[in-house]
């Protein structure tokens, strides 16, 4: 089978080709199928009309020419001089909902479109936090509610946008759910947790899903009682403003001795330095972005083992099962939160027990190779 896929932005570590379709397309590769992935290198312009190969999987940067319609031009040539089976547009947004829209009006009949939702967009979604212009975020949030009506199967990374779909007349047995898994899942069985010298907590964040004042207040509470943590921050905010507020208020709080800040790490050498942590804490505000986004980065730590003290919003709960392979609260428990992060770095045989078993349920349940034989079989049924 020849598969496309289909991204509204470059190939990046942080972005969804290159954390979600990739991790799909990899095990599908390996079964024998031909993927490709079709990208404009916004991160990277100079990359323009760059092909290579990664595990298998053809990847191919477009020209950056022509604005807006030359770009949705040159992804299409490529698509149709590929000549795949079945298209996989992942975000109905941006270039990929432009060809996702493209597809349906002149090839629905001809060429299977699945269309991939890994975050709400519009209102309430990214057009909140992300700097776009007025134009662009009436666009984006018409261009998400039509591409998540208009193609053959939705793929879905959430319950929470399965649920949306639903609501917007989405046929239920036309909505597929298929969560993340794991950026660093390649690297999780080379990995052993070492005991560190000092009691550890994992703070893996970009920092927007939350109040940072909530966080610190956690961290002084668990530092008062566990006087020789060590507090690890891995990973850059998403805004420089985030990071420097986030600074200031751990300086406040006399925090700044206990932090090591990694910063941002290879995501090869991310599974060695994470699971130098004793415990991870994810923290999330109850909003519709955190409610229907599937954080990688909590998939990170269950594969790799972390007992994480979580907040029970959204997805978390689909990966941190309370007192089996970590802690949930409600969203802003802090003294909750708190005493649960000092009970775990307290208790060592408690922290094994929850890590074997968030090791094992992340295999059984968002292992990429599992995912891609689910995908496969939606690909098989529309074909």
């Amino acid at each position: 089978m020849r598969i496309a896929m289909i991204g509204p932005f470059g190939f990046h570590p942080n972005k969804t080709m290159h954390s979600r379709a990739l991790g799909l397309a990899r095990p599908l590769t390996q079964r024998g199928h031909q993927v490709i992935l079709i990208m404009p290198p916004w991160q990277t312009p100079d990359e323009a009309g760059r092909r290579w190969q990664e595990d298998g999987v053809d990847l191919c940067y477009v020209p950056l020419r022509g604005g807006v319609p030359g770009i949705t031009r040159a992804m299409l040539r490529e698509l149709h001089a590929w000549q795949p089976h079945v298209v996989h547009c992942f975000k109905p947004k941006a270039y990929s909902g432009l060809a996702a829209w493209w597809l349906w009006q002149f090839r629905r009949a001809r060429l299977p479109l699945v269309v991939d939702s890994d975050d709400w967009e519009g209102w309430g979604g990214w057009n909140d936090l992300a700097p776009y212009s007025r134009s662009q975020k009436w666009f984006f949030a018409w261009q998400e509610q039509w591409g998540l009506r208009h193609n053959h199967t939705l793929t879905v990374a959430s319950r929470a946008l399965q649920s949306i779909a639903w609501s917007l007349g989405v046929p239920r047995e036309r909505v597929i759910y298929l969560p993340n898994g794991s950026g660093v899942e390649r690297w999780a069985s080379e990995t052993s947790s070492q005991a560190s010298e000092r009691p550890s907590l994992l703070l893996y964040s970009r920092l927007f899903e939350f109040d940072t004042g909530r966080l610190v207040a956690i961290l002084r509470g668990v530092q008062t009682a566990v006087p020789n943590l060590t507090i690890l921050t891995v990973g850059a905010g998403l805004y420089e403003a985030d990071a420097t507020a986030l600074r200031a208020q751990l300086d406040a709080a006399g925090l700044l001795d206990s932090i090591v800040d990694a910063g941002w790490v290879e995501t090869a050498a991310l599974p060695a330095l994470l699971t130098a942590a004793d415990v991870g804490i994810y923290l999330m505000e109850d909003t519709l972005l955190n409610r229907t986004k599937c954080p990688v980065k909590l998939a990170d730590m269950v594969a790799l083992g972390i007992p994480v003290v979580a907040e029970a919003v959204g997805q978390t709960p689909e990966y941190v099962r309370h007192n089996q392979t970590g802690l949930l609260y409600p969203s802003g428990d802090v003294p909750g939160m708190t005493q649960a992060l000092i009970h775990l770095l307290q208790h060592p045989v408690e922290r094994a027990r929850l890590s074997a078993n968030a090791r094992a349920h992340y295999i059984a349940n968002f292992a990429w190779d599992k995912l891609a034989t689910q995908l496969e079989h939606v690909y098989r049924n529309l074909l």
